[in-house]
């Protein structure tokens, strides 16, 4: 990697893999956290991707400014030589670097210093949850770095203290920076509404995976569905391998024809359905950090979520928690919400500040400190 700025910059190389194909929340953070460091003038940005065609396919996704690293190798034949602590190492894709930061799971093998990011454990603690894949890389990739000396980045104190129990690492090796999240307010309320079929539904985001707890959600809402005649439940999100429990439920359930699937949606789409929904349902039984229900705090809806997890951490007195495994309790949250003025109003106000703590830029200078601590 070259660059015409001053040679005391910190040369920082991001993984950039979860840019490609349809975002989840690890795709939408990295693409959030390169935007954000990349605008500060004391790093030289590059991202990179594993993957064949990863210098071409990233080159239309990244900021100006910011260099591509790539080599012409494949996921398939990199990760397993990886997997048995073998190269090549990570300069292969990026140059000379002060620090590789893998945003994904797959800590690379590197002459420089490693921050490896840990969004949650689920593919250690409840690894039934998660695909084959991240189970098999993410476990001993992660594993190899440590052991090589990585750093680990957390997105809350939740999961840091999870990190420093499971694998033994002292309280400086495991750092916490929040990232940011994007405001999703300005959608339009028609278009949303337009978009769900219903001019009053709960609205939830996230894949078809186990720890979304799709199911329960839906037996919720049917619970609920009788005393709310014009109320829709909408779920937006990709396609995964949770699908077929999803369909069961929705077909088991009384009032079925008026849950919604609307599969993948685009970040207009999100925000136009956030815009028109009544509540946001957020049942997920772990979660790391939890995006999803400070991006409807953003746009004024007020949230209802499960209390596992970092989600009393990160959404703070700002959302009704409820035991995500508990029906009965997720389906009278939801009603009192609807139907209970005065909480929406409380809500919505302690929403919308909450958010608002919650900046990119805050964020990005937690990591230009994370990157000089590490690179040092």
């Amino acid at each position: 990697m070259t660059s015409g700025r001053a040679a005391d910059h910190l040369r920082v190389a991001i993984d950039g893999t979860p840019f490609l194909g349809q975002r989840t929340g690890i795709g939408q953070l990295t693409a959030n956290l390169v935007a954000a460091v990349a605008a500060r003038a004391e790093l030289d940005v590059s991202v990179y991707a594993i993957s064949r065609t990863g210098r071409r396919d990233l080159a239309p996704l990244v900021p100006a400014g910011v260099e591509i690293g790539g080599a012409p190798l494949p996921a398939r034949y990199v990760y397993p030589l990886w997997e048995r602590g073998w190269g090549p190492r990570i300069e292969r894709w990026t140059g000379r670097i002060d620090v590789a930061h893998a945003t994904n799971y797959r800590p690379p093998p590197a002459r420089a210093p490693v921050l490896a990011s840990i969004h949650d454990l689920t593919f250690i603690l409840r690894p039934e949850l998660v695909d084959e894949e991240t189970r098999r890389f993410g476990t001993r990739l992660v594993s190899l770095a440590l052991d090589r000396g990585a750093v680990v980045h957390v997105i809350s104190e939740f999961v840091g203290d999870e990190v420093r129990e499971h694998f033994g690492l002292p309280p400086e090796r495991v750092v916490c920076v929040y990232p940011g999240v994007e405001p999703a307010n300005g959608g339009d309320q028609a278009a949303g509404r337009r978009r769900a079929g219903s001019a009053r539904y709960v609205l939830t985001l996230g894949q078809l995976e186990p720890r979304k707890n799709f199911p329960t959600l839906v037996r919720a809402f049917d619970a609920m569905a009788a005393t709310h005649p014009d109320l829709a439940l909408v779920l937006a999100g990709p396609d995964g391998w949770d699908r077929a429990a999803f369909e069961r439920a929705r077909t088991d359930a009384r009032f079925g024809d008026r849950v919604r699937w609307l599969g993948y949606v685009s970040d207009a789409e999100r925000r136009d359905l956030l815009a028109g929904a009544s509540v946001f349902a957020y049942p997920s039984l772990y979660e790391g950090f939890g995006f999803p229900p400070l991006e409807a705090m953003s746009a004024g809806v007020p949230v209802v979520a499960s209390r596992r997890g970092a989600i009393p951490e990160i959404a703070g007195s700002a959302a009704l928690l409820v035991d995500p495994m508990d029906t009965d309790a997720i389906a009278g949250a939801l009603s009192e919400v609807l139907d209970d003025d005065d909480l929406r109003a409380r809500l919505v106000d302690a929403g919308n500040a909450r958010a608002g703590e919650f900046t990119w830029d805050r964020a990005a200078t937690g990591f230009v400190s994370l990157y000089r601590r590490v690179a040092s």
